[in-house]
């Protein structure tokens, strides 16, 4: 089998996203790659023996040596950024979230209806085994009809994470109620069988507002600016991003097309790291315990009763054949996406799923900005969600 030839713009946080699929000689590689930063120019010639290096993105988009590009930039970036890749006939993947803005997904969809070129978006959540396992759980009717679905979100590192770069502020990211449960809202509305249709949400700055250790502008961060151990309690926090203007506590209440409810609740200050999952149908309750290899999904339904910790079934997380990033999912997520350059077809994600989690969350995050007044999330175009439904082929009919 002959190696797609991979080309990628950015080689920040996200780059081991290229790593995973630079696999030469076993069906993919790094042949090109597009940075600004002469540091992360230098990283990807170490890490991609051979590959072209450069400052400008277009030399990548246009290579004649490129099959498919990787677009692993800033969230504010990926509309322009994918648009001229779908353009010049390449297909693309695009890292979550689509884009900041529901008027640029749209652009992105629209595009890739245009051309008729390949869209991939890389939510890879829908790969990570906890996930799938409760997806196929619900499927079987461990808990009857899907009623309500809650999200806890504990981002013990959201410190260093979000608030030490571009991540900290709005130009960039919109707010993490959009860069951060991007992900999330695309697991709710799968594990629900349906998207956001009302959204209403609280939030506000809570610690590292008041944080006055920040990096003068142009500094770069320390090198130190992220540990597992340390930095911690999160006012021990220094060299924070010079502009901090995104939540870092927020709550989201939702009611799906289908009439399903749902809450989402994200804390950048929690000492630990993980998703709570909480699925109730009209015939049970599952939830999970841990998000790991080796954690557990427990389900509640056979009988009512008071407090019991036991459950009625535990189910536990298996580990991924390849244990990369986010528990074995990226590894799932390249092999899918190489999959989808090569022979087009269906996927498990979608990106009129990722479109719909974007809007959830900039609805959401209007509301939040406006004191928690209710938002409608606006429609997709039928045209667009029939082209992706259909496995982006346009129906003969």
């Amino acid at each position: 089998m002959q190696d797609v030839r991979i080309g990628v713009l950015g080689y920040g946080l996200r780059g081991s996203l290229a790593r995973v699929a630079h696999r030469p000689g076993h069906g993919a590689a790094v042949t090109a790659l597009a940075d600004p930063d002469p540091r992360a120019r230098a990283l990807a010639a170490t890490a991609f023996p051979g590959a072209r290096t450069c400052a400008d993105h277009r030399e990548v988009v246009d290579a004649s040596d490129v099959d498919a590009v990787l677009v692993l930039t800033p969230d504010h970036t990926h509309a322009e950024l994918a648009c001229r890749t779908l353009r010049a006939g390449r297909p693309v993947f695009v890292e979550k979230p689509l884009d900041i803005s529901v008027e640029r997904c749209d652009r992105i969809l629209r595009t890739a209806y245009e051309t008729g070129t390949r869209l991939y978006v890389g939510h890879n959540m829908r790969h990570m085994p906890v996930v799938r396992l409760m997806r196929r759980l619900i499927a079987e009717g461990a808990v009857g009809q899907v009623k309500t679905v809650w999200i806890r979100h504990f981002v013990g590192y959201g410190g260093d994470w979000y608030f030490k770069d571009w991540h900290a502020e709005r130009q960039y990211t919109g707010g993490l109620l959009l860069q951060k449960a991007a992900h999330d809202l695309d697991v709710l509305h799968w594990l629900a069988g349906s998207y956001a249709q009302d959204v209403q949400a609280l939030g506000d700055l809570m610690v590292y507002g008041d944080n006055p250790h920040r990096r003068a502008p142009g500094e770069p961060k320390t090198q130190d600016w992220y540990t597992e151990t340390g930095h911690w309690p999160p006012h021990t926090q220094r060299d924070l991003n010079p502009v901090i203007d995104v939540e870092d506590v927020s709550l989201i209440n939702l009611r799906l097309c289908s009439g399903v409810l749902a809450a989402y609740q994200q804390c950048h200050f929690t000492p630990d790291y993980w998703r709570n999952y909480t699925v109730i149908g009209d015939a049970g309750r599952l939830e999970n315990f841990g998000d790991g290899p080796g954690s557990e999904v427990r389900v509640w339904n056979t009988r009512r009763s008071a407090y019991r910790a036991e459950p009625d079934a535990t189910h536990t997380v298996a580990q991924a054949e390849d244990p990369g990033g986010h528990g074995g999912a990226d590894p799932l997520l390249i092999d899918e996406f190489l999959r989808f350059v090569r022979e087009g077809g269906a996927t498990d994600t979608s990106p009129v799923a990722a479109r719909m989690a974007v809007a959830a969350g900039c609805g959401a995050t209007e509301s939040l900005r406006d004191g928690g007044s209710p938002r409608r999330i606006p429609p997709l175009d039928p045209r667009l969600a029939a082209y992706f439904e259909n496995g982006q082929r346009r129906s003969r009919h």
